[in-house]
């Protein structure tokens, strides 16, 4: 990165070493396999040995002792490369290990955080379903307490990380029980509970057919009677949602630097096809139009790392984030979306074959505009932020 965002040397040396891993290790795999459909658990090991899953958390809890702002570095990295990898490092971390930092008892840190720090062992969190997404409220999974233990029975949906090999739990949110207001109405207690992996009735569809992110593993889930002991309920009960969305107020910081990474990945390849293509007689970067073009992606990626660094450092300073967040996120999936339209379009035929790295990001990128909330609720966050009486539901 040639422009000066105030990183510490040891920031930098991460960089360097991240960067040099997905052009090395991470980019001749990503094409092979992302048409055999398959997560590279060597690679993923490999991420693993370098400190990547450690990064945020303490070396108490066999973390690599960084901080988040270093997480989202490594994700930013990565997503250059293959976007399939770096939410599979973002949603392990991000949304799967994180709450358990969180909000979990200090017993639960410590049976998971190494296994999840170390790579060798993914997480899950399951909270979307056919009526819920966005809208909690919609919930309709239910965890009843019987003789010490949670019966759980429902169904998921969009669950990344939650079929692979190397899955070990799953957290789900579930209706755990209901009070009735004044008037009238119903208000569902939400609480999250963790589901280690394998469980007796826990199904796991199949893959979905995904337009892009194919490496990334994403399914569907059914609970039938699935029994936990009291014990894995996370947090304090009722509280599941509420804490969830801290938890992903978070995640779409690095979400926001996966964004980021996507964007930075067209520009390079983008600068790169445009200096070696020759166009009648001369190179395709010396026309104004494609150079004004990439000079558009340059300022889309500053504006996105920006915005995701200043929420990040906000965050780890303990000031409030929550807008800011939102504010990179929807930058970020913005830029992403945006550079490789313009990425795709200077390499003209040859940027919509699915062995180019940016026809890749082109199908990817459209999912940044969707996953960890919406374009729409980010722009309901911000709204809200600002005290707007129109911000949403």
């Amino acid at each position: 990165m040639s422009m000066s965002y105030g990183f510490t040397p040891q920031q930098q040396e991460l960089i360097e070493q991240v960067r040099e891993f997905a052009d090395t290790v991470v980019r001749p795999a990503s094409y092979e396999y992302d048409t055999k459909r398959e997560l590279p658990y060597g690679i993923i090991k490999q991420m693993g040995d370098l400190g990547l899953f450690g990064l945020p958390f303490p070396v108490e809890y066999g973390g690599s002792g960084g901080d988040y702002v270093s997480f989202c570095l490594a994700v930013e990295q990565i997503s250059r490369m293959d976007q399939s990898l770096g939410v599979t490092l973002e949603a392990g971390i991000g949304l799967g290990a994180m709450p358990i930092m969180r909000f979990g008892t200090e017993e639960q840190r410590r049976e998971w955080i190494p296994r999840f720090a170390s790579g060798e062992a993914l997480a899950a969190f399951g909270l979307t379903e056919a009526e819920a997404g966005s809208d909690a409220g919609g919930t309709c999974t239910t965890a009843e307490l019987v003789d010490g233990e949670w019966v759980i029975n429902g169904s998921k949906q969009f669950i990344t990380n939650s079929g692979t090999d190397i899955t070990r739990l799953i957290t789900i949110t579930a209706v755990t029980g209901r009070t009735t207001r004044a008037d009238g109405t119903v208000k569902k207690e939400l609480s999250a509970i963790l589901v280690p992996v394998p469980a007796e009735g826990l199904t796991v569809g199949p893959a979905y057919d995904k337009v892009g992110w194919h490496t990334s593993d994403t399914h569907p889930l059914t609970l039938t009677n699935v029994r936990v002991p009291e014990a894995n309920l996370l947090g304090e009960r009722g509280r599941g949602y509420a804490n969830f969305l801290e938890s992903l107020d978070e995640g779409r910081i690095a979400f926001a630097a996966l964004c980021t990474g996507a964007a930075q990945g067209c520009l390079e390849e983008a600068i790169r096809y445009a200096q070696e293509r020759e166009v009648f007689g001369r190179a395709l970067a010396d026309n104004q139009h494609t150079a004004f073009m990439i000079a558009r992606m340059q300022a889309r990626v500053h504006a996105a790392r920006l915005t995701w660094l200043n929420a990040a450092r906000q965050m780890v300073a303990g000031e409030p984030f929550k807008m800011q967040a939102s504010i990179a996120k929807l930058t970020g999936s913005e830029a992403a979306m945006a550079n490789a339209r313009d990425a795709s379009q200077i390499f003209g035929g040859y940027g919509y074959l699915n062995e180019n790295l940016v026809a890749r990001h082109y199908r990817d990128s459209k999912v940044l505009e969707i996953g960890e909330g919406t374009t729409e609720v980010q722009l309901m966050v911000i709204a809200r932020g600002l005290g707007l009486a129109g911000a949403g539901l």
